[in-house]
C-alpha cells in the first residue's frame, strides 16, 4: 500500500483503490460476449466509446454466459433466458489476450464462487490468475469463507453493496431489511462519532476487503474518505462479525437454474 494506505496491490504488482474506484479505469465483460472470438472486441469497443487507449481493470462480470447478441437478456418465446455452453476457461484465456494486448492492465472476476475461482486458477497453462473477485459483501453478509479463500490465493475481494446496495426495485427485495438501520451499526457508529455508513466501510477495509462505495453527492463522498481516520477495535470487529446472516440483497433468481449459478453455494 501506499504511505495514505489507500491503495492496495495487485498479485500482478498493479495498485487498487482501496475505497471506490475514482478515475480508476474498469470495465466488465457482460455475459453475452463470453464467446472468445467476442471477448476483446466487447473491450475494443468499450474503450472507443469512452476514448482510452486501455482499462485498468477488466472483469468478467458473471460467470454464466448467454446466447451472443445485442439483447442484454436474450429469452426464447416463453420468456426464458437463453444461455450459451461455454467453458468459463475459454473465455478466461481471451481475458488473458487482453492484458497481453496493453488493452486492460489487470484482469479479474465477479460474482465467482470458490468451485468457479478454482475452475480458473487449476486451469492447465494458466498465464494470470483472476487479481480480484467481486461481490456482493456487507455486514449481513460478510463472505468470510470466500475471504479466507481469496486471501489464501492472492486475489483480492472487491465488495458492492457494502452498505446493503442501493435497493434498486428491479433487483432488491423493497421488504427486505435496511443494513444502515442495523441497532448496533447504530451503537457503534455512535461510540466513535461517525455515521452507520463509515462504520460499515470500515469494517470491510479492516479485513483486506475492497469497498465500491458508490455516490453522485459530493458530501458523501467528503464522509467516506474520512474512513480512513479512525480505526474499529478487535472488539468492535468481533460485534461486526456478528452481524452476518448470509443475506443477499441481490441474488437473480432467473437463473438459478443454471448448473454455474454462482449463489447456490455458501461461498
Amino acid at each position: 500500500m501506499n504511505s495514505e494506505h489507500q491503495y492496495g496491490q495487485l498479485s500482478d504488482g498493479h495498485f487498487i483503490p482501496r475505497l471506490g474506484f475514482g478515475t480508476y479505469k474498469l470495465e466488465e465483460l457482460w455475459s453475452t460476449f463470453h464467446h472468445p472470438n467476442l471477448v476483446q472486441s466487447c473491450l475494443e469497443r468499450s474503450l472507443k466509446k469512452l476514448r482510452f487507449d486501455y482499462v485498468d481493470l477488466y472483469l468478467i462480470h458473471f460467470p454464466i454466459a448467454m446466447k451472443p447478441g445485442e439483447e442484454l437478456y436474450p429469452k426464447d418465446e416463453n420468456g426464458q433466458i437463453i444461455y450459451d455452453s461455454l467453458d468459463l476457461c475459454a473465455t478466461w484465456e481471451a481475458m488473458e489476450k487482453c492484458k497481453d494486448a496493453g488493452l486492460a492492465k489487470s484482469i479479474g472476476v465477479s460474482n465467482f464462487n470458490r468451485r468457479q475461482l478454482e475452475m480458473i486458477l487449476n486451469k492447465p497453462g494458466l498465464k494470470y490468475k483472476p487479481v480480484c473477485n467481486q461481490v456482493e459483501c456487507h455486514v449481513y453478509h460478510n463472505q468470510r469463507k470466500l475471504l479466507d479463500f481469496c486471501k489464501s490465493r492472492d486475489i483480492v475481494l472487491v465488495a458492492y453493496g457494502a452498505l446493503g446496495t442501493q435497493r434498486y426495485k428491479q433487483w432488491v427485495d423493497q421488504n427486505s431489511p435496511v443494513l444502515l438501520d442495523d441497532p448496533l451499526l447504530g451503537a457503534l457508529a455512535k461510540k466513535h462519532k461517525r455515521s452507520p455508513a463509515l462504520i460499515a466501510l470500515r469494517y470491510q477495509l479492516q479485513r483486506g476487503v475492497v469497498v465500491l462505495a458508490q455516490s453522485l453527492k459530493e458530501s458523501e463522498i467528503k464522509e467516506n474518505i474520512q474512513v480512513f481516520d479512525f480505526e474499529l477495535t478487535e472488539e468492535d470487529m468481533k460485534v461486526l462479525d456478528g452481524l452476518n446472516r448470509n443475506f443477499r440483497y441481490v441474488a437473480m433468481p432467473s437463473m438459478s437454474d443454471h448448473p454455474n449459478y454462482p449463489f447456490a453455494d455458501e461461498y
